[in-house]
């Protein structure tokens, strides 16, 4: 089973890197290039334990629906959420936060599991887990630029 494994340094307050990184509509911004929208469960606003939400998007010319929940919530020190259903035989993403001396640091962990066997695992090492990658580091780069200015407001304070 891939892992992906990032660390983003944030000078910001932890309980704002949190509460952006479950964000939905902060998620919608960072993947606005998949055209990935949230169509069922918590579609807006900040999620939270056992909620769950349908995304759509875009993904190799092929819209597809995945759904995930919330399973583990520590705000503001960690929370993980797991696929439900979806296009990955399974998938765990664990978002840890830790004080640092400038602010915080964000730890991705993100462990999945391709379908079709074999050549799914081929997939991850030809295309998918340089994909996934750059999901996750986009996503990162947003929670990054907004929590670093004064951007979070418009998506916290709502």
């Amino acid at each position: 089973m891939p892992r992906i494994e990032l660390r983003t340094e944030i000078k910001a307050i932890k309980e704002v890197v949190f509460d952006l990184s479950r964000s939905i509509d902060l998620h919608k911004i960072s993947t606005e290039h998949t055209n990935e929208t949230a169509i069922a469960g918590t579609t807006s606003g900040l999620i939270g334990m056992n909620e769950s939400v349908t995304w759509r998007a875009k993904h190799f010319g092929i819209y597809q629906n995945l759904t995930s929940k919330i399973t583990e919530f520590d705000r503001p020190n960690y929370f993980s959420d797991e696929m439900v259903s979806g296009a990955f035989s399974e998938f765990k993403h664990e978002h840890h936060f830790e004080d640092s001396n400038d602010g915080t640091l964000m730890i991705d962990l993100f462990d999945y599991k391709s379908p079709l066997g074999v050549l799914g695992k081929l997939a991850d090492k030809i295309f998918l887990e340089k994909y996934m990658t750059d999901l996750l580091t986009e996503r990162n780069r947003i929670v990054k630029e907004y929590a670093e200015s004064d951007k979070w407001k418009q998506v916290l304070t709502k």
